[in-house]
C-alpha cells in the first residue's frame, strides 16, 4: 500500500495547488478518497465526532445491497428461462441475468460518476462519494428490460435536477434513485408498466409473460404465487425488489450497523400492515371490495417494492426526517400511503414510490412540528417551575 501512496503523490503533482492543472484537482483527489481515508475533516458544525466518514457510510449500503444484487441476476435470468425450457440451470439463469443487469450497473455509474466529477471541476469542490449507492440503486429499481439510453437519460435527470441542482451531496429534498425512477416512469410509461416489461425479452419471446403479482391483482385476475414465492423473491419484478427476505437480512445488517434507522422501517411496516388491514376490513363492513383490496395483509409487506424502499431508500439519511419522533411519523406514513396508492390507482399498483417521495417533500414539515411541539413543552414545563417556585416563595 506504500507504494501505491507514493505513486499516487507522484501522479497528483501537477494538480496541486499553483500547479497548470489545479482546475482539474477534484478528479484526481476522487480516486485518493476512493482508495485511502479522506484527508479532511469536519472542521465546524458537528454535533459528534468520530471515526465515521461519507465513504465507510456509502460502502456500508453497497455491501448490504450486494446479496440482493446477486439474488436479482439469478432470479433475471430464471423468469425468464423457466418459460421457455423446463429445467433451469442455476449458473444458466445467473449468466443470463448478469449479462442483463451488468450493463446497466456500468452505464448508471459511468454517466452519473461523469456528472458528478463534471460539477466538482466546474464547482471547485471535492467529488462526493454518495453515488456510490445512488449508482447502484437506480438500475436496481428499474424493469430489466429498459433501454440503456433510457436508463443514461433517467440518471442525468437524477443527477442534474434532483440532486446538483440542490448543492450536490446531503442537499437534496427527494432521494435521487426514486428521482431516476419516477423520471422514467413518466418519460417512457410503455418501457416502465404493464406485462412485459419486469422479465427480459418477453416482448421479443412468444409466449413469455412478465405480468407482476400487482398487476394480475389490479386486472382482476387469480395470483398463481403463494405467499413463499413471494417472501423468497421468485416473481416477476423490478431488477431488485423482490426478495423479500434478502431486503429483511439487509435491513438487520444496516440497524446493525447503525447506518439504516430501524425506527422508520418497522414504523413503515407498521403503517403498511394498517393500511393493508382495514382494506382486508371493508367485506364485514359490507363494502364489496376487489382483488387488490381482499389481498391479505401480510401480502402488501412482501411483494412490489415496499420492502426493497423501506430498508434501502426510506431511510436515505438526506431526504428523511431527522428527529426520532418524525422517523416515526414519517416511516409509518410511507407505509400506509405505499398500500393505499397500490390500491386505490389500477393503472399503478405500485405504490411505494410516490409514497416516498411525497414524505421526502414533507419531511422537514415533519420535522419542524416535532420540533416546535418539543419547544412549547419545555417553555410550559420552565413556567410551570417558575409559578411553582413562586407559590413555594409566596
Amino acid at each position: 500500500m506504500e507504494w501505491i501512496r507514493q505513486k499516487l503523490d507522484k501522479f497528483k503533482e501537477p494538480f496541486a495547488k499553483g500547479k497548470k492543472l489545479e482546475k482539474y484537482s477534484p478528479a484526481i483527489n476522487a480516486l485518493d478518497t476512493f482508495l485511502y481515508t479522506p484527508n479532511h475533516t469536519t472542521q465546524k458544525g458537528a454535533h459528534i465526532r468520530d471515526a465515521v466518514d461519507l465513504k465507510r457510510v456509502m460502502i456500508t449500503v453497497v455491501i448490504a445491497l450486494i446479496p440482493v444484487l446477486l439474488f436479482s441476476m439469478w432470479n433475471t435470468g430464471y423468469q425468464y428461462l423457466k418459460q421457455i425450457q423446463p429445467e433451469v440451470d442455476f449458473w444458466d439463469a445467473f449468466g443470463h441475468g448478469a449479462l442483463e443487469i451488468l450493463p446497466m450497473i456500468v452505464v448508471s455509474y459511468a454517466v452519473g460518476l461523469g456528472i458528478e466529477f463534471a460539477f466538482a471541476i466546474f464547482r471547485g469542490h471535492e467529488v462526493n462519494e454518495g453515488y456510490l449507492v445512488t449508482g447502484l440503486l437506480i438500475p436496481m429499481i428499474m424493469p430489466v428490460g429498459l433501454p440503456l439510453w433510457m436508463l443514461a437519460i433517467s440518471v442525468v435527470f437524477a443527477v442534474i435536477i434532483g440532486k446538483e441542482a440542490f448543492g450536490g451531496t446531503g442537499m437534496n429534498i427527494l432521494n435521487p434513485a426514486l428521482t431516476a425512477r419516477a423520471f422514467a416512469f413518466f418519460a417512457y410509461p410503455t418501457y416502465m408498466s404493464g406485462n412485459q416489461v419486469w422479465v427480459m425479452n418477453a416482448a421479443k419471446v412468444d409466449g413469455v409473460s412478465g405480468e407482476t403479482i400487482l398487476g394480475t391483482l389490479a386486472a382482476g385476475q387469480p395470483v398463481e404465487y403463494d405467499s413463499m414465492d413471494m417472501f423468497m423473491g421468485l416473481i416477476p419484478g423490478s431488477v431488485s425488489e423482490t426478495s423479500a427476505v434478502l431486503c429483511l437480512l439487509g435491513a438487520l445488517f444496516l440497524i446493525f450497523t447503525k447506518v439504516g434507522s430501524w425506527r422508520i422501517m418497522l414504523s413503515a411496516v407498521i403503517g403498511a400492515a394498517a393500511m393493508g388491514l382495514i382494506f382486508n376490513a371493508l367485506p364485514m363492513m359490507g363494502v364489496e371490495g376487489n382483488a387488490l383490496t381482499n389481498f391479505p395483509w401480510y401480502n402488501h409487506l412482501i411483494v412490489g417494492g415496499l420492502a426493497f424502499g423501506i430498508v434501502y431508500m426510506a431511510t436515505d439519511p438526506v431526504s428523511a426526517s431527522q428527529t426520532l419522533k418524525g422517523k416515526w411519523i414519517y416511516g409509518f406514513l410511507i407505509g400506509f400511503f405505499s398500500v393505499m396508492i397500490r390500491v386505490f390507482n389500477p393503472a399503478y399498483p405500485e405504490g411505494v414510490m410516490l409514497a416516498i417521495l411525497l414524505m421526502n417533500v414533507f419531511a422537514p414539515t415533519i420535522d419542524h412540528y416535532v420540533i416546535q411541539a418539543n419547544i412549547k413543552r419545555r417553555l410550559k414545563r420552565k413556567n410551570e417551575g417558575i409559578n411553582a417556585q413562586i407559590n413555594t416563595a409566596v
